[in-house]
Parts: structure tokens; C-alpha cells; sequence
């Protein structure tokens, strides 16, 4: 066997896996084929043996499936998944009903297929560390538990007790395992784990899960016990308004646990079968698992880092400007234990700016997620101040000042030489070149873009911006930064709205364009919620302020008229800046946009009615699908041109920043993987085809043509 070891020694058969030449434990082909050897040979032993012991070479228990694998799979591959499933689970069973204890010793982590590996065992002994994450995320991968997953934790758990750990992926540590009673002994040491397994297999010589005895009962009641169904009338509606659809993997994680819970142990496990090959060979798994998995751990691994640098994390940094973006970066820097200078014009502001993390914190006391002390430690290391001086020695000064490049020049100036020998500068600007701010900078090549989006203490992406001049040893302090605040950083090079707000300009900008044209408001909101948006593009950009967006038009005219060049604005900006100068509605902060916001409390908004009159024209023909690709194609073509002018350097940089930054469906894996779970040739047919009904937006030159093709992934 290539995966499995296995030995039998004074009646202890030792099964151990190793998967040679990975640091992991995974459901590859080889160990399903292992699996299957090593089980016969089980049952061909079974007269000498009087326990099993399921164990791990390496420093974690098992990882779990092979997602490799599963990207190559094809929808017609659907009956051979369903067989293989079958078969693990057949191994699995006939370990477990041998009538022999089998005990399993975690020495590390156990996630997906590996907590079911785990769940073989009738006892389950891990080691004592906080570290350790057992639980089932398949979910978020758009797949469900379903190597015996699902019906064993429902069992164990009963259908409400299981939910979170099923239905939201919720992990737990050995300690909290140990509480819910799905680990049943804890060690100090994994030199310890086999002691204690044999000496519980000495006292335990026959051994049943709890689904095999004859009175064994769901904890909590089945589907029909009245709490449980009137729980369970309203679950898929609720599930339906959360995913809208689009996310198939927790429909089935909750149509397999309560069908299965109406049926015996082994047709449970045969309807959860089902389920899972359905997924793996279904679009929306393989985008989830690109991204989700592959294009994450790519950045977490650091591959968008320039190399050769030692790792770095700033002791003190200076924020400049203490409102909202200033605040929220003030706060995550000192929940990460960095010493942190916030500035302002005045004292007072700056002690506001302060205030912020008060709340967050204070919140965080009353809900007992943090103690008082803690709390208090702090607030300790965030110093209000309006003094530059105060600055001394940071290590990082960030700006976060009004985006006005004149006033961005003023504080980089002032603050600047402050920093200590070998510190650098940033600057949060969401949409300004970073090489033209770096012109203020007596040291541009220690001038970098860290852009952080609102809320801050919410919002895990994080767009590192290389200006012209900036160096390798800048962007890799500033990427050590940001994933020292535990945030996910993307590289990109300098543009005007570099990769996240130029993108997302093209979905407000869609929407206000469609709205021009005379296409309901209602309808392009809906369209962009039933496409999997966070919300549609009238609603975000009355969030950002369609001020902001006058503002950001008119210092683009600007820029354009200091080159010698006209900017022409498009008829989604000028409804934006009639809007603004005309209508007086400059978004949700100035009282209202597209929306109105009702003062009572509790209060939904609602459309301004006054849209109807000025914008939406009747004898308008629309489809909704149509405005659903408006949408996302529009941002999937900027994406490949960001990637082509190389804005992007690399496809897992486009969809993880697609996803966190801009809220990109993550149904669809991403902006570039839109593109390819489309279909390279259908998408550029499709493109072609809006383009020649709305304009040059859509349009694919064969030069953005050929670099979709180059950076198309292979598994």
C-alpha cells in the first residue's frame, strides 16, 4: 500500500496513514484503493485481533479530501463519484460494526474527510491543544460532509445540535469536542495517545456506535417531534433568502440530514451519497474550491510577495486622520498588540477616532468575549494626539486623510520624517495613483499604497498598491503588515483606481447606466441581488456616497486637464452628478440617494419615488438576465484587463480580490474564475454580444483575449 500502513502486533491491528511526499493526510485515488487493501486485510485478521488503532505519521491527523481530484472532475463523472463514496463508507462500516473497538488517536487536526475518518472510531482520544481544529468546512467549499459527515454528527449531535457544525462549518478544538461528547479522552502528549488507546481497548473488548445500538435514539427527537418540525418549516425559506439560490451545498447538507434522519443508519448514508457526487461535479464546488482553497492558500503561502526579505511586523505605526477609515485602522492595529500614534488636526478629534475602538471594545465586554483588562490594554496602545511630533520612531506611518491630493502631499510632508531609520510611508487612498502621492515623498521608493476598506475592523481584504519607484523590500514589509493584522493582502501595481475601486466603479457605474437608459431602479437592484451581489449598485453607492463619486469625477477631470486631455464622462456618472448638483441627494450620510431612509428605527429604505419620473423610461425593453450579465460581466471584462496591463499579476489576486473587495458572488469563484467556469469561448461570445448592444465596456481585445488563455489554472 502507498498511503496506509499496516500492522498487526499481540492483537492490535495499527492502521497509519502517511501519504508520501505531502505534508497531509487526503482522500487521494491511492488511499481510497489503500483503504479498501487494508480493510480486507482487516477482516481477513479479524481472528487475532482484538482492537484497531487509526493513526497518523505526520503532524496532523488528516487532512481530508483530494480537491485536486476533485476540479478534474466532469458532470458525466457523477455515478463513478457516487461508487467511490460508496466504497470509503463501506470500509469505514465494516471497521466499525467488525464488532472490535477501534479507537482513533488525533495527534493534530482533523477536518473534512478526515474528522470522518476520525468518527470510525468508536473512541476518539486527542491531544490537549488549542491549536488543534477539528469540524467539517465543506460547506464553504461548496461541497457537504458526505463521507459519513452529516449522518454521524446529526446522529451524535441531533438535527438542531448539529446545524452549526454542519450547516455553518463551525470548528471546534479538543476541549470543545470533549463538551459536546464527539471526543471522549484528552492526552498532554501524542506520545500518549496509544497508551491510552490500549488500555481502553483492553477494558472495552466489544465495542457499537451509538447509531448500532438497538436504543439508540436522536438527541433532541426526529423530524416529527413538534419543536423540530416547526423548526424545520421554516429552514429552507430562511436558507433560500441567504443563498438566494445560488449555493446548492447547504440546501443538501439539510436535505440529507433531515431526509436521512427518517430512515435507517445505511440508507442515511446512501441519500448523503447522492448529494455529494452531485456537488463535486457541479460548477459551483469547483469554483468555490478554486478559490476558496487554491487561490487563498496561494496568498496566506505568500506567493504575491517579493522574496528574499526576513518576515516583518511594525512595533509602532502612526495613522494620520482619525475618521472612520483612520479609526477602524487604529483599532485592528492595536487588537494585534501594535502601538499605535493616531493624529488629527485637533486633540479632540483625534480622541473621537479613539472612541471608536472604545465602542468596539466595550461591546466586546458585554457580549464577554473580552474581559475588562484586556479591553484596557488596549485602549492603552492607541495615543490620540494632534502633535506630528508624537510620530517619532514609527516604524509605518499610514495617511488616511480626505482623498484631496494636495492635502495628501501636506501630511506625508509633515509626518514623513518622523519615521524611524528604515521605516516606511503609506498612504489608504482608494482611487489615487500611488506614484503621483509618492512625488511629496523625499523617499518614493519607501512610498507604498495599503488600502483598506470600511469598515475596517469588518472587512478582511487589504489592496497593497506599488507605485513606480517602490521597492520589492516595501511590499513585502507591507504584505508581513497586513497579514499581521490578520487580513488578506493583494498585490497589485499602480493605476488610477488600481484593481478593487476600478472594478468596482465598472458595478455602480453598470447600474447608474442602465438607470439612464430608462431601465426601472427596482429591477437593477434586483438583479443584482438575484446574482449573488451583496446588495445591488444603487444601494452600494448610496453606502460610499454619490458625493464621493462627484468628487472622485471631478478630480479625474482634473488630472485629464493637467495632461492636456478631456475626460468624458459617461452617462451613468453625469445621472450620478446631476443627482449630487441638481437633486441635491449625495447618498445615505447626506440624508439620501436613490434611496430614502426613514428616521424610525427599524425602518426598511426605500427607493426614491422620484426615480420613477426623472429616469425610468415605459416603453423600455429590458430582460432580466440580460441586466444579471450586465452586471457581472462588466466587472469580469475589467478584471482581464486589469490582469492584461498588468494592474493584476495573477489570477488568484483577481478573485480573491473580486470576492473580499468588491463582493463579487463567490458562487462564481471570482472574477477571472466567472470566465473560465463560463467557458473561455462562451464568455468571449457572450462579452461580444453585449458589447455590441452597450458599448466598448464589454469589449475584449485579442490582447486581453490572450491573457485570459495564458492564466487559465490546470489541475
Amino acid at each position: 500500500m502507498k498511503t496506509i500502513r499496516y500492522a498487526l502486533e499481540d492483537g492490535i491491528a495499527t492502521i497509519t496513514f502517511d501519504e508520501p511526499g505531502s505534508p497531509v493526510n487526503t482522500m487521494c485515488q491511492d488511499w481510497s484503493q489503500d483503504m479498501t487493501e487494508v480493510t480486507a486485510q482487516v477482516v481477513k485478521d479479524q481472528a487475532q485481533i482484538r482492537g484497531i488503532v487509526l493513526a497518523s505519521a505526520k503532524t496532523t491527523f488528516f487532512a481530508g479530501a483530494d480537491l485536486k481530484g476533485t476540479m478534474r472532475l466532469q458532470p458525466g463523472d457523477a455515478p463513478m463519484v457516487f461508487r467511490q463514496i460508496e466504497q470509503t463508507k463501506k470500509n469505514f462500516r465494516t471497521l466499525e460494526t467488525l464488532g472490535k473497538p477501534v479507537v482513533s488517536c488525533l495527534n493534530g487536526a482533523a477536518l473534512g474527510g478526515g474528522w470522518e475518518v476520525a468518527m470510525t472510531g468508536h473512541y476518539r482520544i486527542a491531544v490537549d491543544d488549542g491549536k488543534i481544529q477539528f469540524g467539517m468546512p465543506e460547506v464553504t467549499l461548496g461541497l457537504i460532509p458526505g463521507a459519513g459527515g452529516i449522518t454521524k454528527m446529526t446522529r451524535l449531535l441531533g438535527l438542531m445540535g448539529a446545524q452549526p457544525y454542519i450547516l455553518e462549518s463551525r470548528l471546534f478544538d479538543p476541549r470543545e469536542a470533549v463538551e459536546l461528547g464527539v471526543v471522549h479522552a484528552l492526552v498532554t502528549d501524542a506520545g500518549q495517545l496509544r497508551e491510552k488507546a490500549l488500555a481502553w481497548i483492553d477494558a472495552n473488548p466489544t465495542a457499537i456506535q451509538p447509531w448500532d445500538d438497538k436504543a439508540y435514539k436522536m438527541p433532541g427527537g426526529g423530524p416529527s417531534n413538534p419543536k423540530i418540525a416547526n423548526a424545520l418549516v421554516v429552514a429552507p425559506a430562511m436558507m433560500k433568502k441567504t443563498s438566494r439560490g445560488l449555493y446548492p451545498a447547504p440546501e443538501y447538507a439539510l436535505a440529507a440530514m433531515v431526509e436521512g434522519a427518517l430512515v435507517d443508519f445505511d440508507t442515511a448514508l446512501r441519500i448523503e451519497s447522492r448529494y455529494l457526487a452531485k456537488l463535486m461535479v457541479g460548477p459551483v464546488a469547483k469554483n468555490m474550491i478554486n478559490t476558496f482553497f487554491f487561490n487563498l492558500n496561494a496568498i496566506k503561502s505568500g506567493q504575491s510577495r517579493p522574496k528574499g526579505f526576513p518576515r516583518y511586523k511594525p512595533a509602532k505605526v502612526g495613522v494620520l486622520g482619525a475618521g472612520m477609515m483612520g479609526a477602524g485602522i487604529a483599532y485592528v492595529q492595536a487588537s494585534r498588540g501594535i502601538s499605535t500614534v493616531l493624529k488629527d488636526v485637533s486633540l479632540d478629534k483625534a480622541t473621537v477616532g479613539k472612541a471608536y475602538s472604545a465602542k468596539i471594545t466595550q461591546a466586546c465586554v458585554d457580549k464577554g468575549r473580552m474581559d475588562p483588562h484586556e479591553q484596557a490594554e488596549l485602549l492603552a496602545r492607541i495615543t490620540p494626539t494632534e502633535q506630528a511630533s508624537d510620530l517619532q520612531d514609527c516604524d509605518l506611518i499610514i495617511e488616511a486623510v480626505f482623498e484631496q491630493r494636495a492635502l495628501k502631499a501636506t501630511v506625508t510632508k509633515e509626518a514623513e520624517p518622523m519615521l524611524t531609520a528604515g521605516g516606511f510611508f503609506a498612504s489608504n487612498t482608494s482611487t489615487l495613483p500611488i506614484s503621483g502621492l509618492a512625488t511629496a515623498s523625499a523617499r518614493p521608493d519607501k512610498f507604498v499604497g495599503i488600502h483598506f476598506f470600511s469598515p475596517v475592523d469588518k472587512m478582511k481584504l487589504v489592496e497593497i498598491i506599488r507605485g513606480k519607484q517602490t521597492d520589492d523590500e516595501t511590499v513585502a514589509r507591507a504584505f508581513d503588515y497586513v497579514q499581521a493584522l490578520g487580513k488578506i493582502p493583494i498585490v497589485v501595481n499602480d493605476s488610477r483606481g488600481f484593481y478593487t475601486s476600478r472594478t468596482f466603479g465598472t458595478f455602480v457605474n453598470e447600474g447608474t447606466t442602465m438607470l439612464s437608459e430608462g431601465i426601472p431602479a427596482a429591477v437593477i437592484e434586483n438583479a443584482g441581488i438575484q446574482c449573488g451581489m451583496p446588495v445591488g449598485p444603487l444601494a452600494v453607492i448610496d453606502e460610499t456616497s454619490l458625493s464621493l463619486g462627484t468628487h472622485v469625477l471631478d478630480q479625474t477631470r482634473a488630472d485629464f486637464a493637467a495632461d492636456g486631455k478631456t475626460y468624458e464622462a459617461g452617462p451613468g456618472q453625469l445621472l450620478v452628478e446631476r443627482m449630487v448638483k441638481d437633486f441635491k441627494r449625495p447618498g445615505r450620510a447626506g440624508g439620501g440617494g436613490f434611496y430614502d431612509y426613514p428616521a424610525e428605527i427599524g425602518a426598511r429604505k426605500t427607493l426614491w419615488p422620484t426615480l420613477r419620473d426623472l429616469f425610468e423610461k415605459p416603453d423600455v425593453a429590458w430582460d432580466i438576465q440580460e441586466v444579471k450579465d450586465r452586471i457581472l460581466y462588466r466587472q469580469a471584462v475589467e478584471t482581464a484587463r486589469c490582469l492584461n496591463e498588468k494592474v493584476l499579476t495573477s489570477v488568484h489576486d483577481a478573485n480573491i480580490g473580486s470576492i473580499f473587495g468588491i463582493g463579487f458572488p463567490a458562487w462564481t469563484g471570482g472574477a477571472m474564475q466567472f470566465i473560465y467556469s463560463t467557458g473561455i469561448d462562451a464568455f468571449c461570445d457572450r462579452a461580444a454580444t453585449l458589447a455590441s448592444k452597450f458599448g466598448a465596456g464589454f469589449a475584449l481585445t485579442d490582447a486581453v483575449k490572450q491573457t485570459i488563455r495564458q492564466h487559465h489554472p490546470s489541475y
